[in-house]
């Protein structure tokens, strides 16, 4: 009888692990996805504030087309892909904006037309929200990738499928020190 009870018990301890660890992995890959959301959120917006800027500046610059060409183009590459593409996308687009801003050096009027100025601030807000995104998801994938590879989970996201998630990374000549000289 005691036997019977220890058997019992023992099920009893596995099912509720079992369910446990895989409601905990449900959750995990849930925060992943919602955080990717956010990523997408902001890199929308942005998407949607480039065309304002492109077009306040082509009033000033109309000589400058290659310049906003190559910022449409990023813009349009934006959109589509994997999340590790379109975050490529996004960093190509980011040099391509700090030509436009560059560009308001050059032309005082530009530099002082207040659409600009609120597209440039718009976008420096959408760009420090964008980078806090990537943390979050970054730190929500790592949550994950270490609860589906820790002992005894592991076993259970093997058996149902888990895949692991990659971290956003930045370009390789991004992480270089900017050289600066005077």
């Amino acid at each position: 009888m005691s036997l019977l009870i220890g058997i019992i018990a023992v099920i009893v301890l596995l099912a509720i692990f079992l369910i446990a660890s895989y409601n905990s992995l449900i959750k995990l890959r849930n925060w992943v996805k919602e955080s990717w959301s956010q990523i997408d959120v902001q890199l929308k917006r942005r998407y949607d504030l480039i065309p304002n800027l492109v077009e306040t500046v082509k009033g000033y610059a109309a000589h400058e087309q290659e310049t906003l060409e190559k910022v449409i183009q990023a813009r349009n590459q934006l959109v589509q892909g994997s999340p590790q593409e379109r975050i490529d996308a996004d960093n190509m687009l980011q040099g391509a904006l700090k030509s436009i801003f560059a560009l308001s050096e050059a032309y005082p009027d530009l530099k002082a037309n207040q659409n600009f100025l609120k597209l440039q601030e718009e976008l420096t807000t959408t760009e420090n929200k964008v980078a806090y995104s990537r943390q979050l998801y970054n730190k929500t994938v790592a949550d994950y990738n270490i609860k589906r590879e820790t002992f005894p989970t592991v076993i259970i996201a093997g058996m149902l499928g888990f895949q692991q998630e990659d971290q956003l990374t930045i370009p390789e000549a991004e992480r270089e020190a900017p050289q600066v000289s005077f």
